[in-house]
């Protein structure tokens, strides 16, 4: 309907992203939302999880992978790219399931443009 990733529109609605008033409207229409909500789904969020240490299980997974697999990721992306980071805001991200004898897998896949630090 919107032509969005499933991931981009619950960002929306969390108020993690922002959507045109074509889009909001276009949701309204589908959702029976209310006038109002509308008016929020266009605003500019304040982005951003709350508390420091997330207390939700699955969110604090994504902490706790960053605690131990953030230092070596940043090495590994410098070593292939360079001086930089990868964007956040142009930015991709699916999720998948992955069926396995041993139980369901979760499959994430984030793609990122690469932004090298200017020198000036």
């Amino acid at each position: 309907m919107l032509g969005h990733d499933e991931v981009w529109i619950a960002a929306l609605f969390y108020r993690q992203a922002t959507a045109s008033q074509e889009e909001a409207n276009k949701l309204a229409s589908a959702l029976g939302l209310a006038p109002e909500a509308v008016a929020e789904l266009t605003e500019f969020p304040t982005k951003g999880l709350g508390p420091l240490v997330p207390t939700d299980p699955l969110i604090y997974r994504f902490y706790e992978i960053m605690q131990v697999y953030g230092v070596p990721l940043k090495a590994v992306i410098q070593e292939k790219f360079g001086d930089g980071i990868m964007s956040a805001i142009d930015f991709t991200l699916d999720v998948d399931k992955e069926e396995d004898p041993k139980g369901d897998r979760v499959k994430l896949t984030m793609s990122g443009k690469f932004l090298p630090y200017k020198k000036w």
